[in-house]
């Protein structure tokens, strides 16, 4: 572990192949596991929790103290699973008393200026793309990809395999394995191209996208789009992920394929 020209608290568990470079500094209720570079000028605040073979690039700030006023110096943390890369000036914010953690899952990519806001939940093999932002308490499920420059509404979940194109203000929960796009944020598709590189067969994607025509291009309301579903889509995992994933939507749903 190289620590010149850093500052790094004693009392701070630092394994013993961890690289450090210049000017950062390390708090001391912090954990950072093998295998894991800490670039220039970063800044890993108490109740950081960073795991195996991670990259921290310069400037990025983990652990930050919550930006919500709720929060009032209870102990929470923020953690990071291995394999992740937190590229130039990403703010990962550490969980209030509404969930007592922030969390990233492992092999995650988030491009610079990311911010996380407080008690969200990233999952595993997400990107998260350049100046997004993350209000507090989102939900970012596996695969998920969340193009530059979007903004992600408080409480907003959004579902496995999913893609947010560039710039979209999400204000509404976004379901499993489509692409999401335009403004207001809509349904535009099913995600094909991810689903196909992560080894769906053409025959499991056809499914989803059966699953979508029902109830995003029919007309029906939900009611009435899911009795329909469960009727007429022979059952599978993904059919089970897409309804329970509406039976769960707090904030409602994107809007429907407008054409």
């Amino acid at each position: 572990m190289s620590q010149s020209l850093n500052f790094v608290h004693p009392e701070a568990k630092i394994a013993q192949n961890v690289v450090i470079e210049p000017f950062s500094v390390i708090y001391k209720d912090v954990e950072i596991g093998e295998g894991t570079r800490i670039g220039p000028n970063a800044t890993i605040m108490d109740g950081a929790r960073i795991g195996k073979n991670c990259q921290v690039f310069p400037g990025a700030v983990i652990s930050g103290v919550p930006q919500d006023l709720k929060y009032e110096g209870e102990e929470t943390f923020t953690e990071i699973g291995d394999n992740t890369v937190v590229r130039e000036g990403v703010t990962i914010n550490k969980g209030t008393n509404a969930a007592g953690k922030t969390i990233v899952g492992s092999n995650c990519l988030l491009m610079n200026c990311a911010h996380i806001a407080h008690d969200s939940v990233v999952g595993d093999h997400c990107i998260i793309g350049a100046y997004v932002g993350l209000a507090g308490e989102v939900v970012v499920d596996d695969w998920a990809i969340i193009s530059g420059t979007s903004a992600v509404h408080q409480f907003v979940k959004i579902g496995c395999h999913a893609m947010i194109a560039g710039g979209a203000l999400v204000r509404k929960d976004v379901p499993p394995y489509i692409k999401a796009a335009r403004e207001p944020v809509s349904y535009v598709g099913v995600n094909a191209i991810g689903l196909r590189r992560r080894g769906f067969s053409s025959g499991k994607i056809s499914e989803i996208q059966d699953v979508y025509r029902i109830l995003f291009q029919r007309g029906y309301n939900n009611t009435n789009a899911i009795s329909h579903i469960e009727t007429e889509i022979p059952p599978s995992a993904e059919k089970d992920r897409i309804l329970s994933f509406i039976a769960h939507s707090k904030r409602g749903l994107i809007r429907g394929y407008d054409g």
